[in-house]
């Protein structure tokens, strides 16, 4: 019997554990079955060949099974069966387990690096200390559960690990996608929740004491009734979020992102900003002999919604706040938006030759077919794109022209640079941890770097 938020205690199928991995007598201890790698794999194998059609297919069923330790990299589970099973230190790096039940699991110390979990039941699952980082937990259900069987004299008895289940206290979740995600009640202390999308997710009551939530995206996030004493929500995206009694005892709020104004308001200046950028068009399409160019340094531009293929050419907004903005075909060629935040923002095909994006939050951004190149300037001088120390994580970069770019210092973990044409990009100190690198295309300081980690 499976009790959960979703099932609200009424009875479920019978567990697993009866019949699959594991015996127990009323009362007494749950004893697991260990299986051998070999063991593993074979099962693996056959689950593989149900999901090809292959005769002789088996969905993968490791109910209260004894994992710990074995190596499952890369391995296609999905649909597969955890139920209750021990997983402690077990190496899932990569793998896909879309669907998958992992109800009252053992997974600490797990490490699920890059793994997809999409739509997977992990309701009371135990993921302390365990590595989740750049997984992909989409609509993922992460509630509280338990799984109880009838004794002899039909009382309900509970089964549990040795470790307090719907724990994820220090567990690693940086850069993991929890969009969606169902977290009421989860008890996430010390967690690391860094540059994590988690837009929409459901953390009700939730237990986030000291959890680093920096960087991450908890748009239209449910935080009612949270507890986020002593966590740091530093430069966290927190529009539209329901914040109801939740506790913020002694947390970090430096460069929240909320519904109010970030730094200057564009209500603040003496004519409508529509025309302060029609003024700056006017003045790039006559080589300056109409209209005047625009400083909109450190001004919130988010209630513009869209500047599609505006002409902003030599704009200068250093930290300026365009969280969301279209600006997808956009000309912003020798702009300076150093420091600025354009996270989530869409800048596809836009043309960004000798932009100043320095130090710049792209957390998410669209930049596909973007133009990145150096920009010519008179004679023989170019004005490379700078982008050092910006942040990029999963930044879209699919087919964007990368060439000559200064990427130095840059985070590019997670980005996806398929098909970009990265010939010369400077990369030296960028992180490249789960990047997505253009096939045959490899050339310059690139490859170098490639060998070189």
């Amino acid at each position: 019997m499976r009790a959960n938020a979703r099932t609200g205690g009424k009875p479920a199928k019978p567990a697993a554990a009866t019949v699959h991995g594991a015996a127990r007598s009323a009362g007494e201890a749950i004893r697991y079955l260990r299986l051998s790698q070999a063991e593993i794999d074979e099962m693996v194998r056959r689950h593989a060949m149900l999901y090809a059609g292959i005769p002789g297919g088996a969905r993968a069923v490791f109910s209260y099974f004894d994992l710990t330790g074995r190596e499952l990299r890369g391995r296609n589970l999905a649909d597969a069966n955890f139920t209750g099973a021990r997983m402690n230190g077990a190496d899932l790096s990569g793998a896909v387990l879309d669907s998958a039940t992992l109800f009252c699991a053992d997974l600490g110390q797990v490490k699920l690096v890059k793994a997809s979990l999409r739509r997977a039941d992990m309701c009371g699952a135990c993921m302390r200390c365990a590595d989740l980082s750049g997984a992909d937990l989409f609509e993922c259900d992460l509630r509280e559960g338990t799984i109880a069987e009838k004794d002899r004299d039909g009382h309900l008895t509970f089964l549990t690990h040795d470790v307090t289940l719907t724990a994820m206290d220090t567990a690693l979740l940086a850069n993991a996608n929890l969009e969606r995600a169902k977290m009421a009640g989860v008890v996430a202390a010390q967690c690391d929740f860094s540059d994590a999308v988690m837009r929409g997710a459901r953390l009700v009551r939730a237990t986030l004491r000291q959890a680093n939530l920096s960087g991450a995206n908890l748009e239209n996030a449910d935080l009612s009734g949270a507890n986020l004493s002593g966590a740091d929500l530093s430069r966290t995206v927190l529009t539209g979020a329901l914040m109801t009694l939740t506790a913020f005892y002694e947390t970090r709020m430096e460069g929240v992102l909320t519904e109010e104004t970030a730094g200057c308001s564009i209500r603040d200046f003496d004519e409508p900003v529509e025309c302060i950028l029609e003024h700056h068009a006017r003045f790039i399409d006559s080589d300056g002999a109409e209209g005047a160019p625009a400083d909109l340094a450190h001004v919130d531009l988010r209630p513009l919604k869209s500047l599609k293929h505006a002409t902003l050419t030599g704009l200068r907004a250093p930290g300026a706040v365009l969280y969301g903005l279209d600006l997808s075909g956009c000309r912003l060629q020798a702009a300076n938006l150093e420091g600025a935040d354009l996270r989530t923002a869409s800048l596809a095909g836009a043309d960004l030759r000798g932009v100043n994006l320095a130090g710049a939050r792209l957390n998410n951004v669209d930049l596909r077919d973007a133009i990145l190149g150096p920009l010519l300037i008179g004679g023989e001088r170019v004005l490379p794109a700078r982008l050092n120390r910006a942040v990029l994580r999963y930044a879209d970069l699919r087919g964007a022209d990368v060439y000559q770019c200064v990427l130095t210092g840059a985070n590019l973990s997670f980005a996806n640079l398929t098909g970009a044409n990265t010939s010369r990009a400077g990369l030296p100190d960028a992180r490249l941890d789960g990047t997505r690198l253009p096939s045959g295309q490899l050339a310059g300081n690139l490859s170098d770097l490639l060998r070189a980690t």
